[in-house]
């Protein structure tokens, strides 16, 4: 039974994988699973009205979403037991004039996102995936709404140097980031000649885009505006702008002679976006889940961790005080209840760990190498890196402990800089009690990662008790008194 349960839930991470190829696909995915699991869509425009026992969630930019179950016996003060990870990874996004064309090759201008593996970019199958802004007319009247789009078929390639060409490639691969780091998506010739062909079948709708300035048409190329167009089932004059990256089109899979890995683009960190979302969903699932809790369960995924977590959507930004601050409000108005609330919440921050390396063991501390099918990683820093303290990773051990889950530590090396995650943004920024974690994975920041099929298992079980067990266990522990 316990091995079907892990075949269905890591399953179930390669389908939320392979349907999240951006940021905003995967708010979308978490949107519909969300939505069929009985969550109710809130608008941060509008006033909130809220129950206990109900469960509900918002999404800000389509990038960021937070939803939450409140206990039937929540009362205002009363703690928020979160998980938060995000919804990014490193990748190349199109710049806003994307268009080049050098030595007869339509090539597509990107810039970099985040600290990938850029390396490991060249000679793969890209598309491009994101978002469009259409311009919609009905009636006479016109309006203008964002739609996702993705292109399933290989459409672009950064090809590597032949080395014939470059006799130095066997010291070590070197490129240029904005030289060489550019896809290409046609030669000249047969992008003119299907240029020719548009403007054949369809004079009206080519005059219409030459009489407007400044719109998608004169930044990028019209063969690329041409499969996007086809896909959302408009003209191409109809797409305004869009924010677009571009993507590996081969599948997640789950690979290894013992099919106990997970070979995947973005596992850092759809992986802990998915087991923290499943785990909220399946912990609220039945009528009984919220009649003993006295607080309030929630998920927050956030955009742009990869570059700092500073924007409207970001770990940085209110967003998730902002929740915080307006489920308290619904349910009382007395003086300080906020600053209650905070200190009764407990935050996991789950990002993915790295996985002792087999060939760069040097690169582990000696006592602490995460190892793959060991379990969640409690990351640790005397520098404030993570937001671990030996309360807050005393609780999260005591879940475990109870429901048999492994569970490993993780220190970076005194001769090492090292990273870090949301944790110390949102423990600083409000005040929450918090725990760095994350399963381990190798190849972090490339386009293939590598994690373990049993972690997505450990994950997602850790993750479940803690949203059905924490308000319990809290009150057992005295720290400030």
């Amino acid at each position: 039974m316990a091995k079907q349960q892990s075949h269905d839930v890591v399953s179930d991470l390669i389908d939320f994988l392979n349907a999240s190829p951006t940021a905003f696909h995967a708010v979308d995915v978490a949107k519909q699973r969300l939505q069929s699991a009985g969550f109710q869509q809130l608008s941060e425009r509008e006033l909130w009205e809220l129950q206990p026992g109900n469960k509900y969630f918002f999404t800000r930019n389509h990038s960021t979403i937070v939803a939450f179950a409140i206990g039937k016996k929540y009362v205002a003060g009363n703690g928020f037991y979160i998980i938060g990870a995000h919804t990014d990874s490193p990748c190349l996004k199109l710049k806003p004039v994307s268009k080049v064309v050098k030595g007869g090759i339509l090539e597509v201008g990107v810039q970099i996102y985040g600290g990938g593996l850029w390396h490991t970019w060249f000679d793969r199958d890209l598309t491009v995936a994101g978002r469009v802004i259409l311009r919609e007319e009905n009636a006479g009247s016109v309006s203008y709404s964002h739609h996702l789009v993705r292109i399933e078929e290989p459409i672009m390639r950064i090809p590597t140097l032949a080395i014939h060409l470059d006799r130095t490639v066997s010291d070590g691969f070197k490129f240029n980031n904005e030289t060489h780091l550019i896809p290409i998506l046609a030669t000249a010739l047969k992008g003119e000649l299907n240029k020719l062909s548009s403007e054949n079948g369809n004079q009206t709708d080519v005059k219409k885009a030459s009489d407007k300035t400044g719109t998608a048409n004169t930044k990028h190329h019209l063969l690329l505006l041409q499969l996007l167009a086809s896909k959302l089932g408009c003209e191409t004059d109809d797409i305004y702008d869009f924010e677009l990256q571009a993507c590996d089109t081969q599948p997640s899979t789950v690979g290894g002679a013992a099919k106990e890995f997970i070979f995947s683009g973005r596992l850092d960190n759809l992986c802990m976006s998915f087991c923290s979302l499943k785990a909220l969903i399946d912990a609220t699932s039945s009528e009984s889940s919220l009649e003993e809790e006295t607080g309030v369960r929630m998920v927050a995924l956030f955009d742009h961790e990869e570059v700092g977590s500073d924007s409207a959507q970001g770990a940085g930004s209110p967003v998730m005080l902002n929740a915080v601050t307006r489920v308290t409000n619904s349910f009382g108005t007395k003086p300080n209840l906020l600053e209650k609330a905070a200190q009764r919440s407990y935050l996991v921050s789950a990002d993915m760990a790295h996985a002792l390396h087999p060939n760069y063991m040097e690169k582990h501390e000696a006592n602490h190498q995460p190892k793959l099918h060991g379990g969640l990683v409690i990351k640790n820093n005397a520098n404030q890196r993570y937001a671990t303290n030996i309360v807050t990773s005393f609780l999260f051990r005591e879940i475990a402990s109870k429901h048999n889950l492994p569970v490993q530590d993780f220190v970076v090396r005194n001769d090492m800089s090292c990273g870090s995650t949301i944790g110390p943004i949102l423990a600083s920024g409000v005040g929450i009690r918090t725990v760095d974690v994350g399963a381990p994975q190798l190849s972090m920041h490339s386009i293939r990662e590598v994690c373990a099929v049993d972690d997505v298992k450990y994950s997602y079980e850790h993750f479940k008790a803690f949203y059905q067990e924490f308000s319990h266990l809290d009150g057992k522990m005295v720290v400030d008194i």
